[in-house]
C-alpha cells in the first residue's frame, strides 16, 4: 500500500536524516538526552516501496528546546503519489518543526507544520494529474527532555516498549467494518484540513519505541512484536529482525520498521519540576474507597503527623501503587510543595536499587497534590523490630550494608537525606531493601528550609543540626550509625531518645554490647565512630562504613568480644546468684 527505501538523502536545511539504504542505525545526543536509532524496510511482495522514514536532531546550538524527531509515513497505494507525499510529509515536518518559534511549544509547532504540508499535499492531488489524489499515513515521535511527544494521523503506528510491557499508542484512522479496516478516513492529503492525535508521554530509562507502517502489525501481533523489541539487541538488528518476521509471516505490503532506544536522559530542573506542581491544590485527605484521578483508594497503610498513604490500584493502567497525600492542617503548603518537588526531583536524577522510585503522570492527570510510588512487599525496618526474636548478626550487617549503599547513593551526587530511620526503610520480600521518605533532602541548588523548619526526627538528628547546620555527608552518617545501633539493640539509642522541641545533651554514649552482649566488639566500636558527638571524628561518609561492615562480617563471629562477665550481661541474675549463695552459706553455719 505504500513505499520507500527509508531514505534520507540530502537536504539543504535539514540535519541529519537517514542515509540512502535499506538499513542503518545512529546514536544521538541532546543536551544529555540520548537515543540510539535503527531503521529496516522492504518493499516485500509490492513492486515499490511507498514508505519514507526519518529521524533528524535539533539545532545543536539549542538542543534542548526543539528535541529529537523520528517519523514514519506510509504513501497510500489507492492514488498517484503515495511515495511522493510520505517523502513530503517526513521530510516538509522536520524542517517545518524546526524552522518555526520554539515558544510555539510542540503541540503547536507540529500542528502548524503537519497542516502545511496537508495542505500542499491536499492541492498538489488536485491540481497534478501525475499526483492524482496523493495522501499518506504520518506518525511522528518527538523526544524532548523527559517527554516523548506523539504526532499521528492515518494508520501507520508507534508502540513503546517499557520493561516487558508493549503498549501502542497510536490509534488507527480506519473504518471500523471489518471489511473496511483498510479505508482511511484521515491522512495527510484526504482533506483540506486536517485533525493529527496529540499525546504526550513521561519518558524513562531505556524506553524502547518501534514506529512501523501496516506491513509490519498486519501480520504481526502484538504478542508476537513484543518478544522482538524485548530482544533488545542493537537498534537497527532488532528493526531488521522484525522485517524480516513480518515478510516471513505473508506481508503484502511495504515493511518498515524504526526502533528508539533511550539511553539516557537530562535531570530534572527545579523550576520545571515546581511549575508542573504549582496550580496543584492541597485538599481534605482522602479515605479508604474514595477514586482520585484514576486511582482507587485500598487499605490505609500509614497515617503520619505529615502525610497520608494509601496503598492504590490504577483503574488506567493496571498496577498496584502507594499515594501520599500531604496533611493540609499540619503545615504550610509552601513546604510541602518544597518536599514534593524533591521527591520528584530525586527520583529523576537517582538511580539506585536501593532508592524508592517515583511514578510520573502523564501531563493533566493529577489535580491535586500528591505523589505516586510503586507498590513494594515487604515491612519496614521499624516493623521488623517489633518481632522477635532480635536480628542476629548476619541478618543485620546485610541490611546495613544495603542501607549504607541506598546512603551513599544520595550523598555521591550532593544529595543529603537528612531523615535516615528505621521507619524510612523497607526491608522487601525476597531480601531487597528501599530508602524512602525524600521530602526533606537537601538538594544542591534547590531552596533550603528555614531555620525555623529544622527537618528529621530528633532522635536521629546529628548535634550539629540542633545548631542550625544544614547537614552533609556526615551528618548523614551519624542517623545511619543510630538507625544500625536501633537495629541491633533491639529499640534504643545511643544517646537515649530526644523529646520533639527540647534541646537534646550528648552526653556518655551506651555501649551496644550493653543491650546485644551477644554481638562482637568490632560492631560496637564501628557505631561508636559513626555516632560520634564532633562530626569530624566521624566516619567519612556512607560507603566507608559499608566497607567496615563488610571486612567486620569477613571476620566472623570470631571477632566477638570475650565472654563478659554474667555481672556486666546480667546485673540482676547475678546478684540473684550472689543472693543464693549466701543464703546456702547461711543456712549451712546455722546447721554446722
Amino acid at each position: 500500500m505504500r513505499t520507500v527505501p527509508a531514505v534520507r538523502g540530502t537536504h539543504p536545511t535539514i540535519p541529519s536524516l537517514f542515509p540512502r539504504k535499506n538499513t542503518d542505525h545512529m546514536t544521538v545526543s541532546n543536551d544529555h538526552l540520548e537515543v540510539r536509532i535503527g531503521f529496516s524496510t522492504l518493499a516485500g511482495r509490492r513492486e515499490s516501496n511507498q514508505d519514507y522514514v526519518g529521524t533528524c536532531l535539533s539545532d545543536p546550538r539549542r538542543p534542548d528546546l526543539r528535541g529529537i524527531v523520528a517519523a514514519v509515513a506510509d504513501g497510500v497505494g489507492g492514488g498517484k503519489g503515495g511515495r511522493e507525499a510520505a517523502e513530503i510529509a517526513v521530510r516538509g515536518f522536520i524542517e517545518g518543526y524546526y524552522g518555526l518559534p520554539e515558544t510555539l511549544g510542540v503541540e503547536r509547532a507540529a500542528a502548524r507544520a503537519l497542516g502545511a504540508i496537508n495542505r500542499w499535499v491536499y492541492n498538489q492531488g488536485r491540481q497534478d494529474r501525475r499526483l492524482e489524489n496523493m495522501a499518506t499515513t504520518f506518525s511522528a515521535l518527538i523526544l524532548r527532555g523527559r517527554q516523548a511527544h506523539v504526532a499521528h494521523v492515518g494508520d501507520s503506528r508507534i508502540y513503546r516498549l517499557r520493561g516487558r510491557k508493549l503498549t501502542r499508542l497510536t490509534e488507527d484512522h480506519t473504518l471500523s467494518h471489518p471489511d473496511l479496516r483498510h479505508v482511511l478516513y484521515r491522512a495527510v492529503g484526504i482533506e483540506e484540513g486536517l485533525r493529527i492525535d496529540y499525546a504526550v508521554h513521561n519518558l524513562e530509562l531505556h524506553d524502547r519505541f518501534l514506529l512501523c507502517s501496516d506491513g509490519v502489525y498486519g501480520v504481526l501481533t502484538e504478542r508476537r512484536l513484543q518478544p522482538l523489541l524485548a530482544a533488545r539487541a542493537a537498534p537497527e538488528e532488532d528493526a531488521k529482525a522484525i522485517v524480516q518476521a513480518a515478510f516471513d509471516a505473508g506481508s503484502q505490503d511495504n515493511i518498515t520498521t524504526l526502533v528508539v532506544d533511550v539511553v539516557g536522559l537530562p535531570d530534572a530542573a527545579q523550576a520545571d519540576l515546581e511549575s508542573a506542581i504549582e496550580s496543584l491544590p492541597i485538599q481534605e485527605l482522602p479515605k479508604e474507597g474514595d477514586v482520585i484521578d484514576g486511582f482507587r483508594l485500598g487499605e490505609r497503610i500509614s497515617d503520619g503527623r505529615y502525610s497520608r498513604l494509601f496503598k492504590a490500584e490504577d483503574t488506567l493502567e493496571p498496577r498496584t501503587v502507594v499515594l501520599k497525600f500531604p496533611h493540609p492542617r499540619v503545615a504550610s503548603e509552601d513546604a510541602y510543595r518544597r518536599a514534593f518537588v524533591r521527591e520528584a526531583w530525586i527520583a529523576a536524577r537517582v538511580r539506585s536499587p536501593w532508592i524508592a522510585g517515583i511514578i510520573e503522570l502523564p501531563p493533566g492527570r493529577q489535580t491535586r497534590l500528591y505523589s505516586v510510588m510503586p507498590y513494594y512487599q515487604g515491612a519496614t525496618l521499624e516493623e521488623r523490630l517489633s518481632r522477635m526474636p532480635r536480628l542476629p548478626l548476619n541478618e543485620g550487617v546485610d541490611i546495613g550494608i544495603k542501607l549504607a549503599k541506598a546512603v551513599y547513593a544520595l550523598n555521591r551526587l550532593r544529595i543529603i537525606h537528612r531523615d535516615i530511620k528505621p521507619d524510612n526503610v523497607l526491608l522487601e520480600e525476597g531480601g531487597g531493601l528501599k530508602l524512602l521518605d525524600l521530602g526533606v533532602a537537601r538538594l544542591p541548588g534547590f531552596t533550603e528550609f528555614s531555620n525555623a523548619d529544622i527537618p528529621g526526627t530528633p532522635s536521629f538528628m546529628a548535634p550539629e543540626l540542633f545548631h542550625g547546620e544544614s547537614g552533609d555527608e556526615r551528618s548523614d552518617v551519624y542517623a545511619l550509625g543510630v538507625t544500625l545501633y536501633r537495629m541491633f539493640s533491639g529499640g534504643y539509642y545511643p544517646y537515649g531518645e530526644v523529646e520533639p522541641f527540647s534541646r537534646p545533651r550528648f552526653n556518655k554514649r551506651t555501649s551496644l554490647m550493653h543491650y546485644r552482649p551477644d554481638l562482637p566488639a568490632w560492631l560496637d566500636t564501628l557505631l561508636a565512630q559513626a555516632t560520634a558527638v564532633e562530626k569530624d571524628k566521624r566516619l567519612g561518609d556512607a560507603m566507608e562504613l559499608s566497607f567496615e561492615l563488610e571486612n567486620g562480617l569477613a571476620r566472623g563471629m570470631q571477632a566477638a568480644t570475650q565472654k563478659q562477665p554474667l555481672y556486666d550481661r546480667n546485673p540482676v541474675l547475678f546478684w540473684q546468684v550472689i543472693s543464693a549463695l549466701l543464703l546456702l552459706a547461711l543456712i549451712a553455719a546455722l546447721v554446722f
